[in-house]
């Protein structure tokens, strides 16, 4: 199985282009089928975290006060992940932030983002929602019992993915699953998603 990269953001918003900001950032490592290392660290861009976010979160304005500032983390991001492609539950999301977060610092980000959320709605119909706390209980995936933290969030998303990789892998007969593979797949419709996969079985 390929490494990729799973991240989750805690922020003080819901978008960048509004002035929102990352407060906590963490990657895990996923390779050889398993989480292989990690990284996490909260950040300080001196934006303010509304009391809401701080309930939601528990990260607090004065934590953020004491956190490394976001350059520094950001760059320790990208010395970790290297150039191993991204993974993110509601990618559109975390692209988002990261791409706001590494251009500050002029640095561009060169991977592509694969979607855990996006892939669950065509893999599992039946889930009652394709919430991320949701798909792990559905799924009897193993729970951090900490969400909205973001190396919870990322173990969790890192233990979804496997779990697709491998449900793919068993009960499709695929022998490969790539990145590449899982991008195409999480824009496909629905009604089209077993002719989909078949050709790719056929082609691999």
């Amino acid at each position: 199985m390929e490494t990729v990269a799973v991240i989750d953001f805690e922020t003080t918003g819901m978008s960048p282009e509004l002035g929102d900001r990352a407060t906590e950032v963490a990657v895990v490592i996923v390779s050889d089928g398993k989480i292989s290392s990690r990284y996490q660290s909260l950040m300080n861009t001196g934006a303010y975290i509304p009391p809401f976010i701080e309930d939601l979160t528990g990260i607090s304005n004065e934590m953020i006060r004491q956190a490394p500032p976001a350059a520094q983390v950001m760059k320790e991001l990208a010395d970790f992940v290297g150039a191993a492609p991204w993974v993110a539950h509601n990618a559109s999301f975390d692209s988002r932030f990261l791409d706001a977060e590494w251009s500050r610092m002029g640095h561009r980000r060169e991977q592509a983002f694969a979607c855990s959320m996006l892939l669950a709605r065509r893999l599992y119909p039946d889930s009652p929602n394709h919430k991320l706390g949701t798909l792990v209980r559905f799924l009897g995936l193993p729970d951090t019992a900490r969400h909205h933290r973001a190396l919870a969030d990322a173990e969790m998303t890192a233990h979804l993915w496997l779990r697709m990789v491998s449900d793919l892998k068993n009960r499709q007969g695929l022998d490969v699953v790539t990145h590449e593979f899982l991008r195409a797949l999480q824009k496909v419709p629905k009604a089209k998603l077993p002719a989909y996969i078949a050709k790719f079985a056929h082609a691999a």
